[in-house]
């Protein structure tokens, strides 16, 4: 994963970005693959079965429409970007999602 400040004492972050950046299918190859191998320690740490993004969304209660959902307002962010004569990384607006709907 990342070595960012933004991360330092809060590891579901990154988590979060990236199943934002899954759902929205901008996940790098790179962190995907990480994540597949981190699969069985996400497994112990939260006592769950299931892929990394299933682990993820059950630790937050995600419902299984959020997915679609984020890919939705994925869609409708990259427009209003635009209309603005500004661009939105899919980071950006991971990043914006979780601040928005998770981080506390």
């Amino acid at each position: 994963m990342q070595a960012n400040p933004r991360y330092a004492g809060k590891p579901l972050l990154r988590l979060l970005e990236c199943y934002v950046l899954w759902a929205i299918d901008e996940l790098p190859e790179k962190e995907a693959s990480s994540l597949v191998s981190m699969t069985p320690k996400l497994q112990n740490l939260y006592k769950s079965d299931g892929q990394w993004q299933d682990i993820i969304a059950g630790t937050v209660d995600m419902d299984a429409e959020m997915p679609e959902r984020l890919k939705v307002l994925w869609a409708r962010n990259v427009e209003i970007a635009q209309q603005n004569g500004a661009a939105l990384t899919p980071q950006q607006f991971a990043e914006m999602v979780v601040d928005d709907n998770f981080a506390g």
